[in-house]
């Protein structure tokens, strides 16, 4: 007997069940029946099986809905079938069905997918938790590719990665925060269930953004089928790698809040819960308009607690799931940014330093494989002996890509083969630094 595995399984993640009835979806069966209204107006739908898809319904449980706005005589059937119906029969919205729906839609322009109730979804999100993942430190070195990393890092940043709380990478600049960053985010690798929307109060937030979430291939069910056979999962989520907002300095304090939009009267979910079960990194902490101070405050509920608290434009506030591996990237030292109540709520902070002479001549050996450029021992030694020692041999990791990638310009721009002189190193070095002199204005 071959039994498939549910999508997602595999990573070890348990799926939203599948709904059995109108009230499993735990929505009211008003809103239930204006979803379904709306989305038959907007996308002029007349079959069950594409209501159901679009509405992320199994087909019994979209005919049940049917036949509910039918029985309120705002649906009927159309009586007939035609050539693309695939043996459905057809419906349409009454007279009085498409008032209700054009009142529904001056209330919220919201339809599509039902929205999955608060509750369900702080459940499914304590079933794909960020901090249930076992992460080895063979799979988190692979993920950082080939990086050279400063001994001792994994040991430190092995058991950050696997507790899923928030890191702070700081260090001089150019030598990787934002690289390791980049590679946690890839050491995740296992595959997360987003919902569409989710619904409080009756009110509607969109959560899953195309822009933010990766959606992984499923195998797609024929919704007519009475025996489906590859996603047993709820279809009004969506299954995704696990998501990873990255911000830099354009991150403000609203972007941490509910957006409403006045005009489709509804709500997009803020950065944070966007990344619930992934990562959230904040690259560059200290170059926003905000003070870090107050971008860790206002972190500090979620950070401590586990939830975080959102408004409404009535202004009712509530708890959401805070389930976000947060990392932030400076090249700041923490003591002159944060306070020690804030860096207290910072559960684990790792210094990232530049690289030894003997790591830096590996860094500079791998670049110049990839980029095709032959190494030259006379330019090396003149790089070491020479340039560094005018900076007190001070390294970063940055270093070899821009003095690789400023010699392989010069090159081409002489019309000569990709190489490496003392003399090209010196015409590279003048653009890594700009000299310390006063500009007459």
């Amino acid at each position: 007997m071959n039994v498939q595995t549910p999508a997602g399984a595999e990573s070890g993640v348990s799926p939203p069940p599948v709904p059995r009835s109108l009230q499993d979806l735990g929505i009211g069966l008003v809103m239930l029946r204006d979803v379904l209204l709306k989305t038959m107006f907007r996308m002029s739908l007349d079959q069950v099986s594409d209501i159901a898809r679009v509405c992320g319904l199994p087909l019994t449980i979209a005919q049940e809905l049917v036949d509910f706005a039918r029985s309120q005589l705002l649906v009927e059937a159309m009586g007939t079938l035609h050539a693309t119906s695939r043996g459905e029969m057809a419906y349409q919205l009454t007279e009085a069905g498409k008032a209700r729906a054009m009142d529904a839609l001056s209330q919220s322009e919201y339809y599509g997918a039902v929205p999955v109730p608060l509750p369900q979804f702080e459940a499914q999100v304590a079933r794909q938790s960020v901090r249930d993942i076992n992460l080895s430190r063979a799979e988190l070195t692979a993920a950082m590719g080939d990086l050279i990393l400063p001994p001792g890092l994994m040991d430190h940043l092995g058991p950050a990665v696997g507790a899923g709380r928030s890191i702070l990478l700081y260090g001089p600049p150019g030598n990787g925060k934002s690289s390791i960053s980049n590679g946690i985010r890839d050491a995740l690798g296992d595959r997360i269930y987003v919902p569409c929307a989710i619904e409080h109060g009756g009110q509607v937030i969109s959560v899953y953004d195309p822009i933010v979430h990766s959606k992984a291939e499923a195998a797609a069910d024929d919704p007519t089928s009475l025996r489906r056979t590859g996603n047993r999962f709820d279809a009004r989520y969506v299954l995704c790698e696990r998501p990873t907002v990255i911000t830099g300095g354009e991150l403000t304090l609203e972007m941490l809040d509910l957006a409403y939009n006045p005009v489709a009267r509804t709500y997009q979910a803020p950065l944070q819960l966007k990344a619930t079960g992934g990562v959230f990194i904040v690259d560059d902490l200290g170059r926003q308009a905000e003070p870090p101070q107050a971008l860790i405050n206002r972190w500090i509920v979620p950070l401590e607690a586990a939830h975080d608290i959102l408004a409404l434009q009535s202004g009712e506030k509530f708890l959401v799931p805070f389930d976000t591996l947060v990392i932030f990237s400076t090249n700041f030292h923490p003591n002159e940014i944060f306070d020690r109540a804030a860096l207290r709520r910072i559960f684990y902070k790792i210094k990232i330093d530049g690289p030894g002479r003997e790591d830096f001549l590996k860094i500079f050996a791998m670049v110049a494989r990839k980029r095709g450029m032959p190494l030259d021992e006379a330019a090396l030694v003149h790089l070491m002996n020479v340039r560094f020692p005018e900076i007190d041999n001070v390294y970063a990791n940055y270093m070899p890509i821009f003095l690789i990638d400023q010699m392989l310009s010069i090159c081409r721009f002489e019309g000569i083969p990709s190489q490496m002189t003392p003399a090209l190193i010196d015409r590279a070095w003048a653009n890594m630094f700009v000299r310390d002199e006063e500009i007459v204005k």
